[in-house]
């Protein structure tokens, strides 16, 4: 049973807001100040240039271990072994599969309840509507996580607080090869279409993707920063000294990579706005800059903005039908106008 309409705003407020306090907690003792050690400069130069997303993707090697599950070497290793081999499952649209499109689903950061048990009926719902449903883990995630790696280690490539932004931005490189690898694939399997589906870090990753690849027939964008300086318009949520001083020490990075494309609002789309839809939750403490920022960028696609916040989306009864509801005509038109 849902809550009151007018208790929905506060309850999102204090989980996003808790989410926080727990996250600022467990921050590593191990960060430093910002430093030359921390390669922002040879991070920029990597993300602002050509190989951070190289204009070819070949399909990825994939094997199946079963009939759902399937794995492939990364296009770009990283120096962890755990990390280097990609695992996904593929919920097929009957046998005869291959000619239907196909939809990849992109999970959030630290989110194993949603992936491990959300993510396979949603799969399934797109069974139903026709469309074949893939997932993949990202790097750091679930499998892939090395062992020395915390809870928090695992976004720890992903955002400003990380010891080592080259290896930030390399993550982000690896994360986008993957996703284009596997759309490869399924293209050279014989699906017709392929639509990207992401909520939170995996929105993020959409956004970046479809910056650079116009074979997508659909992207959803859901509850993703719009640059890496999000985690600084946190600070008025945030508890704890050492946790504040730590994400203003971290000021003039962010302001650097703001500029690259880890901002999906410095590029354009490389397919239409019609193809586009943005999801905002606009209660979310967890992503105070985010859709409305890329919303405008983007030339204002569509954009459906939630009475929610960032975790409460997760679990908004028929969301995800609506979401299969609105990539269906997409995935369908793009699909008849395949080459054979």
């Amino acid at each position: 049973m849902l809550p009151p309409q007018n208790m929905i705003a506060p309850l999102a407020k204090f989980i996003d807001w808790s989410v926080l306090q727990t996250g600022s907690a467990m921050f590593p003792k191990s960060l430093r100040e910002p430093g030359p050690g921390l390669k922002l400069e040879e991070a920029v130069r990597f993300l602002k240039g050509p190989d951070f997303i190289p204009a070819e993707s070949p399909p990825a090697k994939v094997q199946f271990d079963d009939a759902l599950h399937f794995r492939f070497p990364t296009p770009r290793p990283s120096k962890f072994p755990e990390n280097n081999v990609v695992y996904g499952r593929l919920y097929r649209c009957g046998e005869r599969w291959r000619e239907r499109p196909a939809i990849i689903l992109l999970h959030g950061g630290v989110d194993p309840i949603h992936y491990r048990f959300g993510f396979p009926l949603i799969a399934r719902q797109c069974n139903r509507a026709g469309f074949n449903a893939a997932t993949l883990e990202s790097p750091y995630h679930y499998q892939r996580r090395p062992r020395q790696y915390s809870t928090l280690g695992v976004l720890g490539p992903y955002i400003p607080l990380t010891p080592d932004y080259f290896q930030m931005a390399e993550t982000y490189a690896q994360a986008v090869s993957e996703i284009r690898g596997l759309t490869s694939w399924l293209l050279a399997e014989g699906c017709p279409a392929v639509a990207l589906a992401g909520v939170s870090l995996g929105g993020w990753m959409a956004g970046i993707t479809v910056c650079r690849d116009a074979r997508l027939a659909a992207v959803v964008v859901a509850l993703a920063p719009a640059r890496q300086g999000n985690i600084l318009s946190q600070l008025e949520h945030v508890a704890g000294r050492r946790a504040r001083e730590l994400l203003l020490s971290r000021r003039a990075a962010c302001e650097e990579l703001v500029r690259t494309l880890l901002n999906p609002g410095t590029s354009r789309p490389a397919i239409s706005r019609e193809k586009l839809l943005l999801i905002e939750g606009i209660h979310d403490l967890l992503v105070s800059i985010g859709p409305e920022e890329i919303w405008q960028s983007w030339g204002q696609p569509e954009i459906w903005r939630l009475p929610h916040g960032h975790i409460s989306t997760f679990f908004m009864p028929g969301l995800a039908g609506r979401i299969i509801g609105w990539l269906a005509p997409r995935l369908e038109k793009s699909a008849l106008s395949a080459p054979r």
